[in-house]
């Protein structure tokens, strides 16, 4: 299969199609002339895209890296013969390094406040990894490595705070663990739409007109088919909802109706 043919095959838009074709210059960098090569960093859905593309060509050595386990946003690394992982994952030289930055403890910043102005420097969103609060007034950033130089010169603060800037290694990184709701269910079957009014606590009709509205996706892939059947493992995201998870499909009960274990982060 040519690369065209792969894209043709792949690519749902042609913002798809230019992500996959840069995804395929790198794999062929690292396949062809044996240099280490990786994409920028890629929101959830992206790497699922990319995932498939790389099914498609039959599974090169890759491996996708946030700077710690369990990263959101992650890069998608290409290997050559002689590099192996654990060589590339600890390598202090390597794409990805991270800041702490501290601010005064009384500060009250969000997410969005430390993105925003970050990006008011001119930083792309494929330059940037995850942003994490490990405790009050401290911000950590993944970043790639070339991005480092203009946020430690340049990024001053975020809103009227001013910042303090530090370089810490990856294994400093300190992401808070999850926070889970478990919900125990019964559905009809096992249908997007039934599952997401589980998973959310909406009624049905309004599960299925988010769904119809292109805000739900299964597994980071935007879904708008309401009666798409959804397994054990599956990812449910929803726009302004956030994220569930179905954790376990127990079987069916007396009444037979399938049970379900979903954990919604919250």
């Amino acid at each position: 299969m040519t690369k065209k043919e792969l894209l043709d095959r792949c690519a749902r838009n042609g913002e798809e199609r230019i992500l996959l074709g840069r995804t395929l210059d790198k794999l062929e960098l690292a396949q062809q002339r044996g240099i280490p090569a990786h994409t920028p960093f890629l929101s959830p859905g992206e790497q699922a895209s990319v995932t498939d593309l790389l099914a498609a060509w039959g599974r090169p050595r890759h491996l996708f890296w946030g700077g710690y386990p369990d990263g959101e946003r992650r890069i998608c690394a290409f290997l050559p013969d002689w590099q192996e992982p654990e060589d590339f994952l600890s390598d202090p030289e390597g794409p990805l390094s991270a800041l702490e930055a501290k601010f005064p403890s009384s500060a009250s910043l969000s997410h969005r406040d430390i993105l925003g102005s970050l990006m008011g420097l001119g930083m792309t969103r494929e330059k940037l990894g995850d942003i994490l609060f490990p405790a009050p007034g401290l911000c950590q950033v993944v970043a790639l490595t070339e991005a480092m130089p203009i946020l430690l010169s340049q990024w001053e603060g975020a809103g009227r705070w001013k910042v303090s800037l530090t370089p810490i290694p990856l294994s400093q990184l300190s992401p808070k663990p999850a926070q889970v709701k478990t919900i125990r269910d019964t559905v009809a079957t096992p249908r997007l739409d039934a599952v997401v009014a589980a998973g959310f606590s909406l009624s049905r009709s309004k599960a299925s007109a988010l769904i119809s509205a292109g805000k739900v996706a299964l597994n980071h892939r935007e879904c708008l088919k309401g009666d798409k059947l959804v397994e054990e493992g599956d990812v449910l995201t929803c726009r302004g909802l956030g994220k569930c998870v179905v954790q376990e499909v127990p079987g069916q009960s007396r009444k037979g109706r399938t049970m379900l274990v979903l954990e919604r982060y919250i």
